[in-house]
């Protein structure tokens, strides 16, 4: 049994039909990688297993047992985190309160913090510092540092490396291998070589349907299943 099984799903924002019978699965211990162009469903797949905008046709299921219906913060509290393409960190607090926000009740919130300090060396010096006046590549590494302390089995990442400098998306790109180590991954990325180099196996999605799937050893960007991308 997968750790995550998508079937089927229809969701629609209102009355335009943005997901048509998206299925998929992820493995417990992988890392999926959904790619395709801007605007074709991925970021609504998310959403849909999250149940922020919840599928009117098909399932979800999460180790087992569906998502559909439920809450999005009893999704959260099943082991399902979610890293949003904009970065969501509370600015007016220190970054060590917004990391702090993400342990678990009940963990040790001093070992969380020294957690995100060793996949971030950058955030230790700034862990008094207002989320709100890093730059933008350090408040996505501080998003990231949220996911890896909150102990999730499953966590949802949407395009890590958007708007970032090269530098950091490889320091991005470490610290999400780090956490694969210890949760399943399923990550929306636009940068094709990035998705491809973190993930284990690809889905591409076209119109709000996976038109393609395979693993990644072996492929590159310039297999013709993606050139569908860039048309």
């Amino acid at each position: 049994m997968s750790l995550l099984e998508v079937e089927g799903v229809h969701t629609y924002y209102g009355e335009s039909h943005v997901l048509e019978g998206v299925s998929l699965d992820v493995e417990r211990g992988e890392v999926v990688a959904l790619v395709g162009r801007n605007g074709v469903g991925k970021t609504t797949t998310l959403r849909s297993i999250l149940q922020l905008t919840p599928p009117r046709e098909g399932d979800v299921r999460y180790d087992g047992e569906s998502l559909v219906g439920l809450d999005t913060h009893e999704v959260a509290d099943r082991g399902v985190g979610w890293i949003p393409e904009d970065r969501r960190v509370f600015a007016h607090l220190t970054v060590a309160e917004n990391v702090r926000l993400s342990v678990p009740q009940g963990s040790d919130e001093e070992a969380g913090l020294e957690t995100a300090f060793e996949a971030f060396p950058d955030l230790r010096d700034k862990r008094n510092r207002d989320a709100g006046t890093l730059s933008g590549g350090q408040q996505q590494m501080l998003s990231i540092a949220r996911g890896l302390v909150g102990e999730n089995d499953l966590l949802l990442v949407d395009e890590p490396s958007e708007g970032l400098a090269p530098l950091i998306v490889q320091n991005v790109a470490d610290a999400l291998r780090e956490v694969a180590e210890d949760t399943t991954l399923l990550l929306v990325e636009q940068n094709l070589p990035l998705a491809l180099d973190l993930a284990d196996r690809f889905y591409v999605v076209d119109h709000g349907t996976v038109v393609d799937e395979g693993t990644t050893e072996g492929v590159t960007t310039d297999d013709e299943r993606f050139r569908r991308l860039s048309a």
